[in-house]
């Protein structure tokens, strides 16, 4: 199968990428210069958002095969979202938040909110009704990739912390965010493993592909939405700790120094700490 190269595919990821490198180059010339990693995450998130839209994964995934379109979904809605907001940082961002509808919606990445709301959104789009409505329908299947998305990015919003959180929600709790977040995911994973029941009518109807049997390709999905859940789970949790051992260290020799309490967990936690 070939790539589609339809404009309202690609449009939203050549748009992103236009203002994400123009407001890139105004912070240059100011002398506050976005690091280079941060512009490649964004990148890789740009590009696997265009894959999963516009590769024969989207057409398979649709039409042929549950566990394509699970690696669709996995793409959208974890690892480019988790790219995209990884390249963000707040100067960056600083246009977009002088909206004042854009900055009323800030409360959407506390963590007490974004948790709930991407779980709602997953486990309801995979109740089989709206599943086979997406599949059924261009307009919903676009709604529901963009739920995937945008719920996603808030989701990791507050553990890669852009802009600034509650207070308590340090590294640590972190750590318990995102395992909360795996077990939600494996919960659901489960499902497709063991059900013994073919949950959407349409894949076991679908030509089959390679032999593959409808409740293997369902077993198939859930193992992909296993396996790169634990993936990104390992490397996150990994980060965390060394974080945390970091951030413990330097929050020593601060405190050693005889400087405020507040002062120093505050600028640790955003790593300000060279200007003390």
């Amino acid at each position: 199968m070939d790539w589609s190269l339809e404009p309202a595919r690609l449009l939203p990821v050549a748009v992103a990428a236009f203002l994400y490198w123009r407001r890139a180059l105004t912070l240059r010339r100011r002398g506050s210069p976005v690091a280079g990693w941060r512009q490649g995450l964004f990148a890789l998130g740009l590009l696997l958002f265009a894959v999963a839209v516009a590769s024969p994964i989207d057409r398979l995934g649709e039409e042929r095969l549950f566990s394509f379109h699970m690696l669709q979904h996995v793409l959208l809605g974890d690892l480019a979202p988790l790219c995209v907001v990884g390249g963000l940082t707040g100067p960056l961002l600083r246009p977009l938040l002088a909206v004042e509808a854009v900055a009323r919606l800030r409360f959407l990445v506390h963590p007490l909110v974004a948790l709930p709301l991407w779980t709602a959104n997953l486990f309801a789009w995979h109740v089989p009704a709206a599943y086979e409505a997406a599949l059924g329908s261009g307009g919903v299947h676009a709604l529901q990739h963009l739920c995937f998305f945008t719920f996603g990015a808030l989701m990791w919003a507050p553990v890669v912390e852009i802009l600034p959180g509650p207070m308590w929600f340090g590294t640590g709790w972190k750590l318990g965010y995102i395992v909360v977040v795996r077990l939600l995911e494996t919960l659901l994973g489960n499902v497709f493993l063991w059900t013994g029941t073919v949950l959407y009518p349409t894949y076991e109807r679908a030509e089959r592909l390679w032999g593959i049997s409808p409740l293997a390709d369902q077993g198939i999905a859930g193992g992909v939405m296993m396996i790169e859940g634990s993936l990104v789970t390992i490397g996150a949790i990994a980060w965390l700790f060394f974080r945390l051992a970091s951030e413990g260290e330097l929050r020593q020799q601060l405190l050693e120094r005889g400087l405020d309490p507040r002062t120093v967990n505050r600028a640790v936690r955003y790593g300000r700490a060279e200007e003390l």
